[in-house]
């Protein structure tokens, strides 16, 4: 959905929004969205806490990760801003989270959690962006077609690592590390 509300600029449009709103602003224009319903915020909170767990607190992993759920990336600084489901900075790269709500660190892996609303969005035009400012890593999760689709940035272009589905058992970059059972991301939808 995009939202036009004159004589402001972008950023100033996002701030205003309603709290049950996500807003992002890609090439200028502000998209927004609702928070995500039950299936959808079950499978990245699971996603999170499982990656989390062993990259970001380092319990049955490597660590050295920032794992972080929604975070608002100024690719440029209030003028291209995306709000992955999650993203994840290895810490050498972001030594510290920021102070307040900007990362500005292009992180090194993004996860979206398609929805019906999201899908086309996260698909044709984020994808685009986090490959054009050289986001490493992407997984697109889709919990109501329970698949886990990874991919790798080379030469600027998305190429894809694995594709995964229901009951799969998956270890992939950049999370080797770990397997995450994927019938935990749909358990309950």
């Amino acid at each position: 959905m995009s939202v036009v509300v004159p004589d402001l600029r972008p950023y100033e449009r996002l701030l205003a929004l309603p709290e049950n709103l996500i807003g992002e602003i890609i090439g200028g224009e502000l998209y927004t969205q609702p928070r995500p319903a039950g299936p959808h915020a079950s499978a990245s909170s699971v996603l999170g806490m499982d990656i989390g767990s062993a990259y970001h607190r380092g319990r049955g992993g490597p660590g050295g990760w920032w794992i972080i759920d929604e975070p608002e990336l100024h690719f440029v600084r209030d003028t291209e801003v995306l709000v992955p489901d999650i993203g994840g900075w290895r810490r050498e790269r972001m030594p510290s989270i920021p102070q307040d709500h900007r990362f500005e660190v292009v992180p090194d892996w993004v996860c979206e959690v398609l929805s019906p609303g999201t899908q086309r969005k996260d698909r044709v035009i984020k994808m685009k962006v986090y490959a054009r400012f050289g986001v490493a890593f992407l997984w697109l999760v889709d919990p109501n077609a329970r698949i886990l689709e990874t991919y790798a940035l080379a030469d600027g272009q998305w190429t894809v690592t694995g594709l995964y589905q229901d009951q799969d058992e998956v270890s992939a970059a950049p999370f080797e590390a770990v397997t995450i059972a994927l019938g935990d991301l749909w358990a309950g939808t």
